[in-house]
């Protein structure tokens, strides 16, 4: 799992980023401990990125397991909104042309992101600042990757020993949608995420931070459609500013929304928003008299190019 030093972050950046988290686990917990907050591994992009500017970096990612698991629920039928969009974000995935990957390359992901509210103000409010990110990660999962990120400077990514993320290892996951909507939920380890907010956040996270091979973007994006409580955004905003259409999932007892956002003419997936739907009192000295209104954007991101490139430290 990605860790951040407290020393590794802006000044006050941690505090407003800690106080955060801190509330949507407040509000998740409240649920019957159904919910939980961090991109796991869970990989997803959301609370994920604020912690993935890393001291050494290591990521993590389960295998697929052989065994059935009798805490993945039945299948359900999506919005005719929700499966259309999702459908056509697979067929795009499984049609996209497929270079030959070396073992010695690495993958390479641009974006940006902010996450929590910094400002006072009695309006709507949007995460800031903005800062860029890059990662390589290498192909075979053997060699050290990189992060680069102007709040933490250039650091190592390691793979754990028993990880499998990384694109040989995304050459595993399941290409068949019901053995992906399972392999989702096994994902969960914690007991205090709700499976189907964990399915989706873990889904958010591949989508977002890799570059998965066509059938198994197909079978992410059909297995999404099946997760009960996906709703459909019919605008969205990433935080390069661009509009798409998303899917989300409501959690928190209704408070927060974590969005996937695809762009609404190519149907590929750009990043991800959280918007709070109900005014939460925060902590700090931010928002209006410390309570941050309904509507805020607390978390933004955007991918703006994915890459296979030689070296690590290459740009495309």
């Amino acid at each position: 799992m990605n860790q951040l030093p407290e020393k590794d972050l802006p000044p006050g950046r941690h505090r407003l980023l800690k106080e955060h988290l801190m509330t949507e686990i407040r509000q998740e917990t409240q649920q019957d401990n159904e919910t939980r907050v961090r991109r796991p591994w869970l990989r997803p992009a959301l609370v994920a990125g604020a912690v993935a500017a890393v001291s050494a970096v290591t990521l993590t990612l389960a295998v697929p397991s052989s065994d059935g698991d009798s805490s993945v629920p039945p299948a359900a039928k999506g919005s005719p909104g929700v499966t259309q969009l999702l459908e056509d974000a697979a067929l795009v995935a499984e049609h996209q042309d497929v270079p030959k990957v070396r073992d010695d390359q690495f993958t390479y992901i641009k974006s940006k992101e902010a996450w929590g509210i910094s400002e006072r103000t009695c309006k709507v409010a949007t995460a800031g600042p903005l800062q860029s990110r890059e990662i390589w990660t290498s192909v075979d999962g053997r060699r050290d990757g990189l992060l680069r990120s102007p709040g933490v400077g250039t650091l190592p990514v390691h793979p754990a020993r028993d990880s499998e993320d990384f694109y040989r290892g995304w050459e595993d996951l399941p290409t068949d949608p019901d053995k992906m909507f399972a392999w989702l939920y096994e994902q969960n380890t914690s007991k205090g995420y709700s499976p189907a907010y964990y399915a989706f956040k873990t889904a958010t996270g591949l989508a977002l931070e890799s570059i998965l091979p066509p059938k198994v973007g197909a079978a992410l994006y059909r297995a999404v459609a099946k997760i009960p409580g996906v709703v459909l955004v019919k605008d969205s905003v990433d935080a390069a500013g661009r509009h798409g259409t998303a899917v989300g999932f409501v959690h928190g007892k209704g408070t927060y929304r974590q969005e996937l956002i695809f762009d609404s003419k190519t149907w590929l997936p750009i990043g991800t928003r959280l918007v709070q739907l109900k005014d939460v009192k925060s902590k700090l000295d931010v928002g209006c008299n410390g309570v941050i209104k309904a509507g805020s954007v607390v978390a933004i991101t955007a991918v703006l190019e994915r890459a296979i490139v030689d070296k690590k430290d290459q740009r495309p």
